[in-house]
């Protein structure tokens, strides 16, 4: 595999891929932390996470077109618009999903699983009878084109510097959050005893709607971010819902330290296997690690020691 290049082809090689492997693990953070908040939470397997992320990805879309044709001299600033708009609405929606539906499954994670995966198909259609069925591509301003050129053979690209930013404000924004504000204390309050954070007057069934809101807003900026990497479609969320699953479990279930070195960990791995091998060896490769892995460790990396 290895044998048909120099040493300093392979150096090359490796920081280019591994760069890229930088980018898919942005998308895979922002994707896992809303899961893993969710799941870590509430119990809740959600299989329509991706399609919240997809909606943040059409959010993005509409955005772009609308700065085009009536506001051309903001355009250049229309992403940071796009991102909060996704927010908004993939959190909203799913304040709405747990309001109408969730609520009324904790505990049932058989069920949840069933509502979550029919949702999901739902909003797929409803994402092709309004959008059609063709992917839609996002026009990026023309200072997040080009690259930047590190070496003579390594280039990295502005837009991927700007979604790794992203990324590490956002992880930055939600550990805020969780670690050092009263709604994160009554967060990880209901995490680890349900009974008795209701008890002591915290409304559960209001964090949890917010939390889960949370979550689903988090997926929504994953999907802004995933325009400046690949094209739009309805069906586009399901290639990466069975990554951040595998992320989440990888990494511990409401580990937020986890979540972050298994997605880290699962994108390098993946990129650079990419290159040498085809796309779906690389990913059999690392699902067999990860799941060995997890044979020795069944917890995952990281696990949260809660009294029980």
């Amino acid at each position: 595999m290895f044998g048909d290049y120099s040493l300093g082809d392979l150096g090359a090689i490796f920081a280019m891929q591994g760069f890229a492997g930088l980018i898919l693990f942005s998308v895979y953070v922002l994707m896992a932390l809303g899961l893993a908040i969710i799941f870590g939470q509430m119990g809740v397997i959600n299989m329509a996470h991706g399609e919240f992320m997809i909606l943040g990805a059409y959010m993005t879309y509409l955005c772009s077109g609308f700065f085009q044709a009536h506001l051309p001299g903001l355009f250049p600033a229309y992403f940071f618009v796009a991102m909060a708009m996704a927010f908004l609405a993939s959190g909203a929606l799913g304040m709405l999903v747990e309001w109408a539906l969730i609520r009324h499954l904790y505990k049932r994670p058989l069920d949840t699983l069933l509502a979550t995966w029919g949702l999901s198909l739902i909003l797929q259609q409803a994402y092709r009878s309004i959008f059609g069925a063709r992917e839609v591509g996002v026009e990026l301003p023309s200072w997040m084109m080009g690259s930047i050129q590190a070496t003579g053979t390594i280039e990295i690209p502005i837009n991927g510097l700007f979604v790794m930013a992203i990324t590490v404000l956002i992880t930055l924004m939600v550990a805020g959050l969780l670690f050092a504000s009263r709604y994160g204390k009554q967060v990880r309050a209901v995490m680890q005893n349900r009974v008795m954070a209701g008890a002591v007057g915290i409304d559960t069934g209001r964090v949890d709607r917010l939390t889960f809101g949370l979550g689903c807003g988090i997926a929504g900026v994953a999907g802004a971010a995933f325009t400046m990497i690949g094209s739009t479609g309805p069906t586009s969320g399901q290639l990466y819902i069975v990554d951040t699953f595998l992320i989440v479990v990888f990494g511990g279930a409401a580990s937020l330290l986890g979540t972050i070195a298994s997605a880290f960990s699962i994108s390098q791995t993946q990129s650079t296997l990419e290159f040498f091998l085809s796309g779906s060896t690389a990913k059999v490769i690392t699902l067999l690690a990860v799941v060995a892995i997890l044979m020795l460790r069944p917890q995952g990396l990281f696990t949260l020691k809660v009294r029980r």
